[in-house]
């Protein structure tokens, strides 16, 4: 199984992240970040992957760097977990809905950073947590998971929703890229030899 732990203590967290790539969504969460929790799951469930992850962060400032940090350690977990990339699919996709709101996930395990976040959410806040924090997620997530990642979320009028169909979409393009394709054993999806 392509699995790794990663522990990251800063000043502001102290988290741990365990991350196995062949699961079957088994999820465990321990991050005082409820609604994260909830977005978290989602990958876990739709992506297949089984994810643990626990974190102690400055919640008495605000939820920022935690979940920032758990994106950050998310992406190292999912570098070493996905070892040499030999044989995979390597590119993902996913457009999920729930009720009103669409979104679409596209991703390419490249070995390259970057993120196009083009969300829209209707209101700031879903409970206590505040929606511009999934971007930072991502943000953290992609730069050290080393892949290319498009989001857009294409309707909704309802924050949650839109956040579940983001999370979601991104599970399933993620699983979808890690699946080996039985005609590429051993070979790097990549005609430069290497991502």
């Amino acid at each position: 199984m392509r699995s790794a732990n990663i522990t990251r203590n800063t000043l502001e967290t102290k988290i741990n992240v365990s991350l196995g790539l062949d699961g079957t969504g088994k999820a465990k969460f321990d991050t005082g970040v409820p609604f994260l929790e909830h977005m978290l799951d989602q990958i876990a469930r739709h992506g297949l992957l089984d994810i643990d992850v626990s974190a102690k962060g400055d919640l008495q400032i605000d939820a920022h760097h935690t979940v920032e940090d758990i994106g950050i350690t998310l992406g190292q977990a999912f570098t070493k977990a996905v070892g040499d990339k030999k044989g995979i699919r390597r590119y993902g996709h996913a457009y999920v809905p729930l009720d009103e709101a669409l979104s679409r996930v596209v991703l390419d395990i490249s070995g390259r950073p970057g993120l196009v976040f083009n969300v829209d959410f209707v209101r700031s806040n879903v409970g206590e947590f505040e929606v511009d924090l999934i971007r930072e997620f991502f943000q953290g997530f992609v730069n050290h998971a080393l892949v290319t990642l498009h989001i857009d979320n294409l309707a909704g009028d309802n924050a949650h929703h839109q956040a579940e169909t983001i999370f979601k979409a991104f599970g399933r393009a993620l699983r979808l890229a890690l699946e080996f394709d039985p005609r590429m054993v051993g070979v790097m999806p990549s005609t430069k030899g290497s991502l």
